[in-house]
């Protein structure tokens, strides 16, 4: 489906760690073959991010092929505050193709004035030719990415001519209170899994309410008043009058 105020670009790094959680419990982490849901949504929010608006991730298109590398890490122990030495297994060379939507926060009703799709459609096609309005990451601190405007479905990718490839049971993402989309979501912060298909070197994610969820535990949202917002301040074009977003 296609939707009015969709957003495309590209995304890339010389490395990417997309942690498998199961591979965190003893310090060394292990990437996923492909970006999950929640990273993706991460790098929409660094491009540009308003508490008015979630950012639903349509679909991304893997571009280079699959290559790992390990590297020998030295993180801090947080028993003794020393240092520990693990291996983490990091993705290579890594180019995707996103493409995103947004819909308004409904635990947001504070925020309804703020509701303008032109504006927040302008500034975030604006801040994805600028690279973003904060520092883009694949996945985690250490690996930098870039980000710049593209066709989704251009140029060529790895794995175009392979029908499908079936990466299993992965983490999705995580749902928080203020994005609750049903009432077992509502005043929780909620796990989501899914079972994740490549076709033709696309993967289209489910929305977030029709995966598997589990609640972690009981979270509130934090209030936005209308003393810490500026409604006025952008005309309809989504042009910074004032220049206060």
């Amino acid at each position: 489906m296609q939707h009015d105020n969709f957003v495309e670009f590209q995304v890339s790094g010389d490395y990417a760690l997309f942690s498998d959680p199961m591979t965190r419990v003893g310090g060394e982490k292990f990437t996923y073959q492909v970006p999950t849901y929640e990273a993706l949504k991460g790098i929409l929010q660094s491009i540009y991010w308003k508490p008015t608006i979630t950012w639903i991730v349509d679909s991304v298109r893997i571009m280079n092929p699959i290559q790992t590398e390990a590297k020998g890490i030295r993180p801090i122990k947080y028993s003794n505050n020393k240092n520990d030495l693990s291996y983490y297994t990091y993705l290579k060379d890594c180019c995707y193709q996103v493409k995103a939507h947004f819909i308004w926060n409904e635990n947001r009703p504070e925020l309804a004035l703020d509701r303008n799709e032109n504006k927040h459609h302008n500034i975030a096609k604006r801040m994805i030719k600028k690279g973003g309005r904060r520092d883009i990451f694949l996945g985690t601190r250490e690996c930098q990415g870039y980000v710049e405007p593209c066709i989704f479905g251009e140029g060529t990718g790895a794995y175009d001519k392979i029908p499908q490839l079936d990466f299993g049971m992965m983490y999705h993402g995580i749902t928080y209170a203020d994005e609750a989309y049903s009432e077992e979501t509502k005043g929780k912060m909620t796990v989501r899994l899914w079972h994740c298909l490549m076709r033709s070197g696309i993967i289209e994610f489910e929305r977030p309410e029709k995966c598997i969820h589990r609640p972690v535990r009981e979270m509130s949202i934090k209030p936005f008043g209308e003393e810490l917002c500026n409604f006025q301040s952008v005309d309809m074009t989504g042009r910074d009058i004032d220049e206060s977003l």
